[in-house]
Order: structure tokens, then C-alpha cells, then sequence
């Protein structure tokens, strides 16, 4: 096992709210993938290198929320640059960028669909 981590999916109620969420904050683009009774929207990943990947996903079952796991997304260089962007698209930090030593920065954030979620970065 290289990863702990193989994919990941981040429930939303509101796709187009939330990938415009993500996309603002991580300046990415997410790219939409069709499904069946479902949306789905894939970060930005190295799939030619089996690198972990994940996506937003709106579908009946799948309900946000700021309890239980936590996802650490890639906050780029500098972790001040996304969560900078963060109100502005309509979620809110929880936790400020903090840190934790010999692993860079983290903070918390709640999307536009009640999931919180983190982010990372080595600035």
C-alpha cells in the first residue's frame, strides 16, 4: 500500500454552489464527469502515476456534514492564499492556519454545504 488514501468523495446538496466553492478557493477546475442519478466532479490529480484523487458528488444518500472524517485537501503553497478566498465563496474558517511544525500548516474550513473539511500546505 503506497497510500492511505485511495480516493475520496465530498457529499454536497447544491453541485454548482460547490464546485464553484472549490474551485474559487484551490483555483482548479473541477471536472465534471457524468453518473448515472448523480453529479460528479473530480479534483485535479495525477491518475497516470495512481496518485490519490478525489470528488464533490450531489446524490440521493449522500448528505454533508461537519462531523466524523476529515478530509485535508492541498492548500498550494501557501495556505494563506486559499483560505484567503474562503468567506468570499461563501463558507467560513473554523480553524485558522496553524502550525504544526515539522508538517507545515492545516486549517479548517466549512464549504457552502455544511462539510468540513481541511487544508494543507508546507507555507
Amino acid at each position: 500500500m503506497t497510500n492511505a488514501i485511495s480516493w475520496f468523495e465530498i457529499p454536497v446538496k447544491n453541485f454548482e454552489r460547490a464546485k464553484d466553492f472549490y474551485s474559487i478557493i484551490l483555483d482548479i477546475e473541477i471536472r465534471e464527469v457524468p453518473m448515472p442519478e448523480s453529479k460528479y466532479g473530480v479534483f485535479p490529480y495525477d491518475s497516470d502515476n495512481n496518485k490519490v484523487g478525489g470528488a464533490i458528488m450531489e446524490m440521493k444518500g449522500a448528505n454533508p456534514s461537519s462531523e466524523g472524517v476529515t478530509v485535508y485537501l492541498d492548500g498550494g503553497n501557501d495556505l494563506a492564499i486559499p483560505l484567503a478566498r474562503v468567506e468570499a465563496a461563501g463558507g467560513k474558517v473554523v480553524i485558522p492556519k496553524t502550525d504544526i511544525g515539522e508538517n507545515g500548516y492545516m486549517a479548517h474550513i466549512m464549504d457552502t454545504e455544511g462539510n468540513k473539511v481541511a487544508l494543507h500546505s508546507w507555507n
